[in-house]
Parts: C-alpha cells; sequence; structure tokens
C-alpha cells in the first residue's frame, strides 16, 4: 500500500494508475492535510455475465419465430388507428 499526497496524485496520476493497472500496487491512498481522504484500487473484471452461462438449461423450440407475422400485424394495426 502506498500513501500520497493529494498533490502528488494529481502531479502523478497516470504513473499511479499505471502502477495499480500492472499490479505493481494493490491499493494507493490518497491524504489531504495528512488525513487520507480516498483510496484507488484495480477494478476487479466481472465474469458474472458471462455470454453462454445457461447453455444447456433449457431448449429452445423450432417454432419459436411462428407468431412473428401476427405481432408485427397487430404493431401495423395500432400505428394505422
Amino acid at each position: 500500500m502506498q500513501i500520497v499526497s493529494l498533490f502528488d496524485a494529481k502531479t502523478h496520476l497516470s504513473r499511479l494508475v499505471d502502477q495499480i493497472a500492472t499490479g505493481a500496487q494493490t491499493e494507493i491512498i490518497i491524504c489531504r492535510n495528512g488525513k487520507p481522504v480516498a483510496r484507488m484500487l484495480p477494478i476487479q473484471n466481472d465474469t458474472s455475465r458471462r455470454i453462454g452461462i445457461a447453455r444447456g438449461e433449457f431448449e429452445v423450440p423450432d417454432d419459436i419465430d411462428a407468431a412473428n407475422a401476427e405481432i408485427a400485424a397487430l404493431f401495423s394495426e395500432r400505428a394505422g388507428t
């Protein structure tokens, strides 16, 4: 954990971000007047929304698009009125 003043954080922001991004630092505390006011941490990758996560959980019926023409006609009727 690295502790820096607000002035140093503003002056060297890109260097501090590089340290976080590369893993050289896992946390940087920014202080104002000697008191901690902010913490800089790396963003954790969110893997909870992966494409294909439900693969094999259900089957899509072959006729899933069978009512498309009927639904389109209903929207066309509304647009005409």
